[in-house]
């Protein structure tokens, strides 16, 4: 299988591209919270984060003709349950944005739920905002047997709220709600967590001639009746300690030897055969206590951890290198976790809300096939990026984005803006200036460059994806160089340009770098067919710091992930 990122609406994709019973494990982190504010924040080279900020994912969950329509596809599913759950939470909660919320996830949830391998296993990830709601919709689709268990994991430290009048305690955990298909059989993989140190020190406080901690186990066990005793302590004809017998000749004992029953042992035995005591005799793996009973050495550096648990606070949030820049960025270490327990390697993973790629970046680590979706070429375009920083050479698709003209025309009539997101990211430039009407002053994206290596300087860019392109569209664009301070200039159209057009472009000047040699239009003109075929800005040294790139990941396989 090919790893595919789709651009899209996750419900079509599902619809038209997933076959049914086809993925191993799903992760979704479905965005909702009604204080939320999904931006990706790019900063500028002098840290202004209000220089270039696009809207990533718009809260756009309000109850409209799509909520309804979403409504009735639950309703036509044939998941009685799950219609019938909805519909009572819509009598119950009105028509309101939670309300479409619920209606928009259902049904995603109920094509999620035709993907999954029967083997397969969901992870949906919340915030306490709609999370028991979802648990609902879970149970509606998956049937209430198909839940197992609800995981904490500590997203944040402490918030010192008290100040801000908060008369509540501070929320730092996220749910994760895990359901499987199956009621039996799903994957799974046990992982194991490190040791509290506390419980080091208490359980793990002797240490051996070699330096190796242990603690002393129990060898014996409960004889299921009788009176008599089949523990001895022995001592030899030459005199010396009480040591346990190891012979297992109880009924028969050596001559010469001093037997006694070992208290407070009555009616016990063994817990090991014969030859497993020798051998741990022989090893070295027996301690003794003062009566001469043996005990097992259980030395701390074979134990494998703790087995997993559903409290997850040993994973901390997005932090230095790894962050992005990305508001609702996941640590790979939790993804990673997951992708573990609940998929083998060559298994497909599928996150149908994608993101910053947090999923599809963790399981092409694990070595796990991937699909990943995002309703915004902006998404798309930062994974790409961070695959390519993380895996170099990594080879996987993109489907749903504009590979020709006719595509890219349909684009800019469907969604202006996602059009001008895809055309900005063909110049690896910084989107620019959100939905709000005329808040862009003209400006739809931005790229910095280093002309003596030290020094950032910007280049704006203009996005047009109509067929009427003119003369005052260049000007514009001229005039918000002026105004920005800005050396070049780049206009993208999917016309061809006029003649009137580009001679306004060569008037602006050339501008000539003092430090090769080399002079550049200042104002520069590419058509969208230009781009398809490779051309790019003729700008000096492309600043890609403003663009975080992912960690090289070491791809040689892992001995053990806790």
């Amino acid at each position: 299988m090919t790893n595919t990122l789709y651009y899209g609406d996750n419900l079509h994709v599902l619809r038209e591209h997933i076959r049914d019973e086809s993925v191993d494990l799903i992760y979704l982190d479905p965005p909702f919270n009604s204080n939320a504010n999904y931006n990706i924040l790019f900063k500028s080279p002098e840290g202004h984060d209000s220089d270039a900020q696009i809207e990533a994912f718009a809260d756009t969950w309000h109850w409209n003709d799509r909520a309804e329509a979403a409504f009735d596809g639950v309703m036509k599913s044939g998941n009685t349950a799950a219609f019938e759950l909805l519909r009572a939470m819509r009598g119950f909660l009105g028509e309101n944005d939670m309300m479409a919320y619920l209606a928009m996830m259902a049904v995603r949830l109920i094509e999620l739920h035709r993907v999954l391998k029967p083997t397969g296993s969901l992870y949906l990830h919340c915030d306490p905002t709609a999370s028991h709601y979802l648990k609902l919709l879970l149970d509606g689709v998956f049937g209430a047997l198909g839940y197992r268990t609800e995981i904490s994991w500590r997203r944040s430290s402490a918030h010192n709220d008290a100040k801000q009048g908060r008369a509540q305690p501070g929320n730092i955990r996220d749910i994760v709600f895990f359901y499987s298909k199956s009621q039996s059989g799903w994957t799974w993989n046990w992982i194991f967590t490190g040791y509290d140190e506390r419980y080091v020190d208490s359980a793990y406080r002797l240490i051996d001639n070699n330096g190796r901690r242990y603690r002393r186990d129990n060898l014996t066990a409960a004889k299921p009746g009788g009176d008599v005793s089949y523990l001895w302590r022995v001592k030899r004809p030459e005199g010396g300690s009480w040591e346990a017998d190891l012979t297992g000749e109880h009924s028969s004992p050596i001559p010469g030897w001093e037997y006694k029953p070992v208290p407070p042992y009555k009616n016990r035995f063994w817990a090991y055969s014969q030859a497993n005591m020798r051998k741990f005799a022989e090893d070295g793996r027996l301690a003794y206590a003062s009566s001469g009973m043996p005990e097992y050495k259980r030395f701390l550096d074979e134990m494998p951890g703790v087995p997993l648990q559903n409290d997850w606070s040993d994973i901390p949030p997005v932090i230095g290198n790894e962050r992005l820049g990305y508001p609702t960025q996941k640590p790979v270490a939790l993804l990673e976790r997951i992708i573990a327990a609940s998929s083998n390697p060559g298994d497909v993973v599928l996150d149908p809300f994608c993101g910053c790629g947090t999923a599809v970046h963790a399981a092409q680590k694990l070595d796990r096939n991937w699909i990943g979706i995002d309703v915004t070429h902006l998404a798309i375009s930062l994974i790409e990026k961070r695959l390519k920083d993380a895996f170099p050479g990594i080879a996987f698709k993109v489907e749903g984005r504009p590979q020709d003209l006719a595509a890219a025309l349909d684009l800019a009539a469907r969604d202006k803006y996602q059009f001008q997101w895809w055309a900005v990211s063909l110049v690896d430039a910084l989107p620019y200036g959100g939905k709000k009407k005329g808040a862009d002053g003209g400006i739809d994206g931005l790229i910095y460059f280093k002309p003596d290596g030290k020094r950032s300087e910007k280049a704006i860019v203009s996005v047009k994806g109509g067929h009427n392109v003119s003369v005052t569209m260049i000007r514009d664009l001229h005039s918000a160089m002026e105004r920005e301070g800005a050396i070049f200039g780049v206009f993208i159209t999917l016309a061809l340009p006029s003649a009137p057009m580009l001679k306004e472009a060569a008037a602006v000047g050339v501008w000539e770098n003092e430090y090769t040699g080399r002079k550049h239009p200042r104002l520069q003109i590419l058509t969208l067919a230009e781009l398809f075929q490779g051309r790019r800005p003729d700008i000096p040294w492309v600043d890609a710091s403003v663009l975080k790139s992912a960690k090289r990941e070491d791809t040689s396989r892992q001995g053990k992930l806790i």
